[in-house]
């Protein structure tokens, strides 16, 4: 149960939701528990927060919220949104200007961006190059608690 409420308050996502996410994960292909992971991961304010666009994951669902985003050239302003292999995401034209943006381009170095994820700071432009894998996600959770809690 503390696994569980540990991964959701890391990802910011509520009950239900991370119930769909877990019931989502199970219908896959794979482990579910990773399965799990890497769906959390996934998600168009988790890779903002992972890119270093945003301080927090918090900042990041704010900036996406507000419409800031674009997704293969199309506004996205749901934090959930599940990005995939080859989706290049950029921050709006307008939006560029903000300061969020200006501080994160000029601390672009700083943080570790995962291997998956190729960030351009010049333009603010991420390119998500595949999934991640378990190994490369440095969450600190033990999903096969989250399993075994799910499965009873």
């Amino acid at each position: 149960m503390r696994e569980k409420q540990k991964c959701a308050r890391i990802y910011g996502v509520l009950e239900k939701q991370f119930r769909n996410y877990y019931t989502e994960a199970s219908r896959l292909a794979g482990k579910t528990g990773e399965n799990l992971l890497v769906l959390l991961e996934t998600r168009l304010d988790n890779v903002i927060y992972r890119a270093g666009f945003a301080k927090s994951r918090d900042m990041a669902r704010q900036i996406v919220r507000h419409g800031h985003i674009l997704v293969n050239g199309r506004k996205v302003d749901i934090p959930s949104f599940h990005v995939s292999q080859f989706d290049i995401i950029d921050v709006r034209t307008k939006s560029q200007d903000l300061t969020p943006f200006i501080v994160a381009s000029a601390e672009f170095g700083e943080k570790s961006v995962p291997a998956w994820l190729e960030v351009v700071p010049s333009s603010m432009r991420i390119i998500v190059h595949g999934q991640p894998t378990r190994a490369i996600i440095d969450t600190q959770v033990q999903e096969q608690l989250i399993v075994e809690l799910y499965s009873k």
